[in-house]
């Protein structure tokens, strides 16, 4: 009885309340749309990955990392690559002009795994972007056919992580395949804001992907076939960009039919975080550089979510407001407010279920607060690349 009336209450409010009437309509617009993102990609994103076949361990797996002064991660990390449990693999280390002691440690692994190469950036290179030659560099030299890329400060989950990457080519069209990267986690906000963001872009990239929508993936766990990458020039067309050696690639080349998702607990990176603001911002600023080369398409589902996401926040507020100051009648307030407190229980829901699917902290209500500041950051990060003229070197 009681939500009959409150429905005829908001009914009557709406033919006398036109600024209520068109705020609630934009209102039911922005949450139908934020409904289905969640509902179809990010809980996609956060699905585990279902192997249908026996994997084929006689595909051979070459995993190339691009190093430059990474003396303490190689000595840290590089040995859980090389121990990885899988019958066919090697380990490809590209030097990138290190001058600390990063060939020392190589040169020490050397004599222990017989299955490491070691190669090196010519002296003196003059590009753009050094990862992207140093990746076409190890790439070149791969014996194998199917390439694994990840990092110096990397850490696989387990001694099964290629393993399970494998599994992600069972298909013969399958030609990329997207893992999850992830950051250890420390205490502190900024720590808990870098953990939410990275996961919240990994699912959405991967329920995307999942969807047909591939358009982007991580070098802390991407592979692809190494014919993929020749026959489609590499990184031509991408040389004169300074980052986008694994977005802009996978954007590229990525379509509905040939790329897959592997996303199990095996399957993880681990990397080290930035550990002070200004050097988070820098490697957000760099990602963020390269966006305006997505495809149109690939642009226009990253950034109505975000859009969407504020307008939301603000029409709560203006909600809240005009309430408050009897400007609206309480009836309309009261359903946006549903709709804020429906939204979020969703995305509790979908986003913690995938912190206990990866292993990761779980997420409480600080969501509230991450899901406010990550869209101004990358507002203001935005427009303050229109402004800037220094180049962001990897």
């Amino acid at each position: 009885m009681q939500i009959i009336l409150f429905v005829d209450e908001l009914l009557n409010h709406l033919q006398t309340n036109p600024i209520g009437c068109g705020l609630l309509v934009v209102a039911l617009v922005i949450y139908v749309y934020q409904f289905y993102f969640y509902l179809h990609f990010i809980r996609k994103g956060a699905q585990k990955t279902q192997l249908t076949k026996q994997l084929d361990t006689t595909l051979g797996v070459s995993v190339i990392v691009c190093a430059h002064n990474e003396e303490d991660n190689l000595r840290d990390y590089l040995h859980a690559l090389l121990a990885q449990d899988y019958p066919c693999f090697e380990v490809i280390v590209v030097n990138d002009g290190s001058e600390d002691g990063s060939l020392r440690v190589l040169n020490e692994y050397v004599l222990h795994y017989p299955n490491l190469y070691i190669t090196f950036v010519p002296h003196g290179a003059r590009v753009i972007s050094s990862k992207k030659l140093a990746l076409t560099i190890g790439i070149k030299a791969a014996k194998y056919d199917y390439i694994l890329l990840t990092d110096a400060d990397c850490r696989p989950e387990s001694r099964y992580w290629i393993r399970d990457i494998m599994t992600g080519f069972q298909s013969d069209t399958t030609e990329v395949v997207l893992g999850f990267g992830a950051y250890f986690e420390k205490k502190g906000f900024l720590n808990h804001l870098i953990s939410y963001d990275t996961l919240f872009s990994g699912l959405q990239y991967m329920g995307m992907a999942k969807c047909g929508c591939a358009y982007m993936g991580v070098g802390r766990n991407l592979a692809y076939r190494k014919d993929t990458f020749f026959k489609n020039n590499g990184f031509q067309g991408l040389l004169t960009e300074r980052a986008g050696d694994d977005d802009l690639f996978v954007n590229k080349v990525a379509n509905k039919t040939n790329t897959n998702v592997v996303c199990t607990p095996n399957s993880i990176t681990w990397s080290q975080p930035k550990s002070t603001w200004h050097e988070w911002l820098h490697q957000k600023r760099r990602h963020i550089s390269v966006s305006p080369h997505y495809s149109t398409h690939s642009k226009l589902r990253i950034t109505v979510e975000p859009l969407t996401r504020g307008l939301a926040y603000i029409l709560l507020i203006l909600s809240i407001i005009g309430c408050g100051v009897g400007y609206l009648p309480w009836s309309i307030g009261i359903v946006v407010a549903g709709l804020w407190v429906v939204r979020l229980i969703i995305q509790l829901l979908i986003i913690n279920l995938a912190t206990n699917r990866f292993g990761l902290r779980g997420v409480g209500f600080g969501l509230v607060l991450y899901d406010i500041a990550l869209p101004l950051i990358t507002l203001h990060m935005l427009i303050a690349q229109c402004f800037r003229k220094r180049p962001i070197y990897w």
